[in-house]
């Protein structure tokens, strides 16, 4: 099953919807990320509830994704992961690198709010505050 994409805006916050396995040589998803990235969105939920199955090669694109949004100063939130990729996710760790939630509406207010949380404290410290 080739996988499929969409993508909407709730709140500000890019809701992308993945359907299909992220295997091999799958980019799309990616691709479509750095898009919106270079149209200025900044702060992005990835729904994986329609994701069955994830190789090595889909958890790079992951990371890769994560890391182009962050160099970014984005916020990405995985949501709804099935079992099987929460699994992966926990088993390689990256449970620890990435923020999963299981609830839209917490992903959304969650990407909103988490790089203006440590900007703030970031200015505040550097102003003599104490955060």
């Amino acid at each position: 099953m080739p996988v499929a994409i969409t993508s909407r805006l709730v709140s500000g916050v890019v809701i992308v919807d993945v359907t299909g396995r992220l295997c091999f040589l799958e980019v799309a998803l990616r691709d479509q990320v750095n898009e919106l990235l270079d149209a200025g969105h900044r702060d992005f939920v990835l729904n994986l509830a329609g994701v069955p199955y994830i190789d090595s090669f889909g958890l790079g694109q992951l990371v890769s994704i994560w890391t182009s949004i962050r160099s970014q100063k984005g916020e990405l939130v995985l949501l709804h992961p099935t079992d099987h990729v929460q699994q992966l996710l926990e088993l390689t760790k990256l449970n620890t690198v990435f923020h999963i939630l299981g609830e839209e509406a917490q992903a959304v207010t969650s990407a909103r709010t988490s790089f203006t949380f440590v900007s703030n404290f970031t200015r505040e410290r550097s102003a003599g505050g104490h955060g």
